[in-house]
């Protein structure tokens, strides 16, 4: 496994706070949050993309989700330089972000999880049934076919604002992904949890963002896990599936504006 750094775009001055993207998609999903770190100041933002995803080339090494959290934990370290830290991840983004922050608590100064993923394997996860709250076949009507049926696999209130914001910040993902990789990670997609078992002393801010309609990950998973940290703020909103920083932009960036103040106080 190559401990080259992966591609990042990196932005500002100060803390470093890492951008941990889910599968299939690429750092551009984040694109909308950037300006709410940019107002707040204080942090280098690095957008990563992981092996087989946007510009970070696929590593055949990489054979599993455990051969990849291995792989996020050296780039946190590159980085970080060694040094204190933040994270943000997204989906499965989330998982992979606490798998490197459980081996560096001393380093981690908080962590904000959208739509995280809390175990690996579906079957064990508490999910809402799918529901879609707003249809919108005039809003979507001027997207190709492939667009609108990837976006309409998660989207809980369709509109036409909703979708650009798709065809901005996922799509770019989706369509570079490299699908070997994508294969693999479906296939092996399997993590021991054992590092979850650490979070009763970990003191920084953890914000956890889950939409009440999210039938990937849902919510009730995450309101358990939060209550394993002294300090987690937990969120859970309406109106809002897996894409819930689509769906609900206003009031996560709202969430993550205050969560990135409590990191830059510690």
């Amino acid at each position: 496994m190559s401990t080259r750094p992966g591609f990042a775009i990196r932005r500002g001055h100060g803390l470093p706070l890492i951008f941990v993207h889910g599968s299939g998609v690429d750092h551009h999903i984040f694109d909308d949050l950037d300006p709410v770190f940019e107002r707040v100041g204080g942090f280098e933002r690095i957008y990563l993309d992981q092996p087989g995803f946007g510009r970070t080339p696929p590593d055949p090494s990489i054979l599993d989700l455990d051969g990849l959290a291995r792989w996020l934990d050296d780039q946190v370290d590159i980085f970080s330089e060694g040094g204190p830290f933040a994270l943000v991840g997204n989906s499965l983004g989330g998982l992979l972000s606490r798998h490197a922050a459980a081996g560096r608590l001393d380093r981690c100064r908080g962590m904000a999880l959208l739509s995280s993923v809390v175990d690996p394997v579906t079957a064990h996860r508490r999910l809402p049934s799918r529901q879609v709250l707003v249809h919108d076949d005039q809003g979507l009507a001027d997207a190709d076919e492939f667009t609108r049926h990837a976006y309409r696999q998660m989207a809980v209130v369709e509109s036409r604002g909703h979708l650009e914001a798709y065809q901005r910040t996922i799509m770019p993902g989706i369509r570079s992904a490299d699908a070997d990789t994508v294969a693999r990670m479906e296939k092996y997609y399997q993590l021991d949890l054992d590092f979850d078992q650490v979070w009763s002393g970990f003191i920084a801010p953890v914000l956890f963002v889950c939409g009440r309609q999210d039938d990937r990950v849902g919510y009730l998973d995450q309101f358990d896990l939060a209550c394993r940290f002294p300090r987690a703020s937990y969120s859970v909103l309406d109106r809002a599936g897996h894409n819930v920083q689509i769906e609900q932009t206003a009031l996560v960036c709202d969430l993550l504006e205050d969560w990135a103040r409590q990191v830059l106080k510690g």
